[in-house]
């Protein structure tokens, strides 16, 4: 289904999309510090190896502090003229390849179902053994957004309920399923599941509210003009 820039809503495969060049490295980088990510919360070595990592860290960081920076919002522009939005999506904190927060989930579309595909190490623990609810949370809340914006018309979160079922396990192939339930004017409906396997493990439903491009685009300007006086 194509939105209104007459692109079909492939943008939110950005995991399938071949990197090159900076963004191939970004790609590179990230899984590099997820693996790190994950050995940091688990690892528990002799004493000063800890220590010595922080200090190459540290010096890692002081390297790339001195290369040019890039907001969210020059990705949006860059979005807006070139139509290449898996740029800005692929530093999404739940699919983006581009971002070691990210476990990354993997997401296909069947017809109008948003099916994903995602396992989540360590980092993601709250209950023992489990993911930790808000992470659950924040995982709905992308899965039903990518749902919802295959109308054509997408928004913003305007509420999003969770249905905690069952307590999701670390370290499962995990499968989520999402669709457009229905849309009233601006007001766009959306649910969806986790499981594993067969078992439901927590629900979701979202409301969106339809946003134009033209005021998005705004929005984000603003929101660049407020950190550019709070940095000033």
């Amino acid at each position: 289904m194509a939105d209104d820039t007459g692109k079909t809503h492939a943008w939110w495969q950005s995991s399938a999309v071949p990197a090159e060049g900076t963004w191939a490295e970004k790609r590179k980088l990230a899984a590099a510090l997820r693996r790190l990510i994950g050995q940091a919360v688990l690892s528990d070595p002799e004493p000063g190896v800890l220590e010595a990592a922080a200090g190459e860290m540290d010096k890692i960081s002081q390297q790339l502090e001195l290369q040019p920076q890039r907001g969210t919002l020059d990705a949006f522009a860059e979005t807006s003229t070139a139509g290449n939005v898996h740029a800005l999506f692929d530093r999404s904190p739940v699919v983006g390849l581009s971002n070691p927060l990210s476990p990354p989930m993997r997401l296909e579309l069947e017809g109008d179902t948003v099916r994903g595909f995602v396992k989540f190490g360590s980092a993601y623990e709250g209950p023992p053994g489990h993911v930790h609810g808000g992470v659950v949370a924040e995982l709905f809340d992308e899965l039903l957004g990518f749902a919802q914006s295959i109308t054509g018309a997408p928004g913003m979160t305007a509420t999003l309920t969770v249905d905690y079922l069952r307590p999701t396990p670390l370290h499962a192939d995990l499968n989520c399923r999402a669709s457009v339930a229905r849309v009233e004017g601006r007001k766009i409906y959306a649910e969806g599941e986790l499981c594993k396997g067969e078992v439901v493990l927590a629900r979701g439903r979202g409301m969106f509210v339809s946003v134009d491009r033209k005021r998005m685009q705004e929005m984000m300007e603003e929101a660049g003009l407020r950190r550019g006086s709070e940095t000033s």
